[in-house]
């Protein structure tokens, strides 16, 4: 189940609030001492965390299906979804961690048509003494959790309301979720090429079945990013451009149009890969401005990737 995105938090005692964690949105499946993990689009996330794993057999429970995220947290429990990309060399100040919140199926039982009061409920108690953690409510008024959550340096927050059913697959407008920064996923489109490396990346989202251009990302990478990224992305060339709207008319005020004197300097990619960036706005151009490179995304499919509207 997803939530959709709002530019404030919902008031009132129907609603209540939990952190919005900047990790891989994942379903974790138990069966006896069977254990998958398994992104939205039900790709095997498994082999990738195998600390989740461990975490997830020690559920007391025999079968059991949670919905949660994959986490990278340091010792103050601050996430970092930078560090859940370089995994691989984390430090002992990092570990990567699984919170669920949200109970499906428990012991072949389906609880999805259950209020979500209820499978929290069950969720905490059945997690007692586990090594998952559990997303607990945040008290206090909208203000008051946006203000703590703020101060913490958190995403966001997410409010669903107390009596909604679970519908997998679905937006609903029973869970908002409110975010303290603008970002989101989008499609890597192409690239400026800059001896041997490169100077940009260029995103964009789907409008239907329609790539759209949303601008140039060039802040976030260091050498060694820069490296590792042009690897994955080489693959991919092709000598079409994937973006339905370019070459743009003309340079937007901020430079971040392409022309079409422009367009034979790029390189262009299957659109393949789902990046997450950060963004101050919007422009009126319809494009980004400052964007920032934070990692790729390999819980998100291409077609799914839309622009989000608050």
């Amino acid at each position: 189940m997803k939530a959709t995105l709002v530019g404030q938090l919902p008031v009132g005692d129907e609603w209540l609030y939990e952190i919005k964690w900047d990790g891989y949105h994942a379903l974790a499946a138990k069966r006896g001492h069977s254990v998958r993990l398994l992104s939205l689009k039900n790709k095997n996330l498994s082999n990738d965390f195998p600390a989740v794993m461990e975490a997830i057999r020690s559920v007391a429970a025999d079968t059991v299906l949670i919905d949660g995220e994959i986490v990278a947290v340091d010792k103050r429990g601050c996430p970092s979804f930078q560090m859940l990309q370089n995994r691989a060399s984390l430090g002992r100040d990092w570990q990567i961690v699984y919170y669920a919140f949200d109970l499906l199926e428990l012991e072949g039982e389906d609880w999805k048509a259950r209020p979500l009061t209820e499978r929290k409920q069950r969720l905490q108690k059945l997690l007692s003494g586990s090594e998952v953690r559990y997303n607990a409510e945040l008290l206090g008024s909208a203000e008051a959790v946006v203000r703590t959550v703020r101060q913490a340096g958190l995403e966001g927050v997410i409010a669903k309301r107390r009596d909604s059913i679970y519908r997998a697959s679905t937006r609903s407008n029973n869970w908002l979720k409110l975010k303290l920064e603008q970002s989101q996923e989008f499609v890597i489109g192409g690239y400026s090429p800059d001896s041997g490396s490169f100077q940009s990346i260029l995103v964009g989202y789907y409008d239907g079945d329609t790539l759209m251009f949303a601008g140039k990302v060039r802040q976030g990478f260091n050498p060694a990013l820069r490296s590792t990224l042009l690897n994955k992305l080489k693959p991919l060339l092709t000598s079409r451009c994937p973006f339905y709207n370019l070459p743009t008319s003309k340079k937007s005020h901020f430079g971040e149009g392409i022309t079409a004197d422009d367009m034979n300097k790029l390189r262009w990619l299957k659109p393949k890969l789902v990046a997450q960036v950060r963004f101050t706005e919007w422009t009126s151009y319809g494009l980004l401005r400052h964007a920032t490179f934070v990692g790729l995304r390999a819980d998100k499919e291409p077609a799914d990737v839309t622009r989000e509207q608050a």
